[in-house]
């Protein structure tokens, strides 16, 4: 099926199909946009889908019904912002196999907005799919951005997993050691990319493997409270074996997890979080992230209580030579 980025609207007075939104990353993110963000097509919200190459929508049945076989393939749609073809504009695009990475730049972009307009852009928001590559990558990508805020939000919900995430927390838990006054310059610090205020961190049931890891060495660490729920409880490792002579491929359970007191843990119970919330179905269907609120209650509380530390530059020595 293809698929153009974005949710539709039956106008049942109307008879006809609106788009009622379509989905954005980042403005910078040119990873993954909605064919509908292309340029010069000047598709907005609240624009009538009537026609696919040529055929008029049958309202009775998902409007993705007139998208079968179409991922990938050049496609004309007839849009007009009223619901009927009189001026209408048809236009060329080509429609995607999957909206999932899409849908979900979307919904970081949403969270991190979220965050800033709830704080004043004091906190920031980061999110960390998996403990793998891709996973340190966009760690440090986004701490990069957001180092200078006076909190920051981790939201490691749904994280996948991969690899033991000791250098994350290692990142996030970096001590300031000295700072540097220029001469040319704004003073710097060392190390440069560290952050000393306060922090949360976004926890769920789908976050496994490494995903149960990363909160387990947040809490650990003593960087702050855990929000949300219960994590899967995922955490023996494979690290392969000899491939069958038959091609075949056998997995098998290589390492177990115990802690610094001599006892088993996390495997088959998860990471409990410090601050209760779930998030009801009911109220994700409105938009609504109670998680989120209550990571975004947490951490104002704590900014209010332990803000960042700011020391202040000492006066500069006079070195001068003082004659009698």
């Amino acid at each position: 099926v293809g698929l153009l980025g974005c949710d539709f609207q039956l106008d049942e007075e109307n008879n006809a199909y609106r788009i009622a939104r379509i989905y954005e990353a980042a403005p910078w993110d040119a990873e993954v946009r909605s064919p509908l963000r292309e340029p010069g097509l000047d598709v907005n919200e609240g624009d009538y889908l009537l026609e696919v190459n040529g055929r008029k929508i049958d309202t009775s049945k998902d409007p993705w019904a007139a998208f079968q076989g179409l991922a990938g393939e050049v496609v004309e749609l007839t849009i007009n912002d009223k619901p009927d073809c009189n001026d209408a504009r048809r236009i060329t695009v080509k429609p995607l196999a999957s909206e999932f990475r899409l849908r979900n730049l979307a919904w970081i972009e949403e969270n991190r907005q979220k965050v800033q307009r709830a704080t004043n852009n004091r906190v920031g928001y980061i999110y960390v799919p998996d403990t793998s590559r891709n996973g340190q990558n966009e760690l440090v990508r986004q701490f990069n951005a957001q180092w200078t805020k006076d909190a920051l939000i981790i939201d490691e919900r749904f994280n996948s997993g991969g690899q033991i995430p000791d250098r994350f927390i290692e990142l996030l838990n970096r001590p300031i050691y000295n700072y540097w006054a220029r001469r040319d310059h704004r003073d710097w610090r060392t190390p440069f990319l560290a952050h000393a205020g306060p922090k949360v961190m976004l926890i769920n049931g789908w976050s496994g493997s490494g995903g149960d890891a990363l909160p387990y060495y947040f809490r650990k660490a003593g960087l702050g409270p855990l929000v949300g729920t219960r994590t899967w409880g995922g955490l023996i490792g494979i690290s392969g074996n000899p491939q069958p002579i038959d091609g075949g491929f056998v997995s098998a359970p290589t390492f177990g997890f115990w802690n610094t007191q001599g006892q088993w843990d996390v495997e088959g119970y998860g990471v409990e979080p410090d601050y209760f919330v779930e998030n009801e179905p009911h109220k994700m269907a409105r938009g609504e992230d109670p998680q989120l609120e209550k990571a975004i209650e947490v951490v104002l509380e704590l900014l209010e209580k332990n803000p960042p530390p700011e020391p202040q530059k000492p006066a500069y020595p006079d070195r001068s030579d003082k004659v009698e």
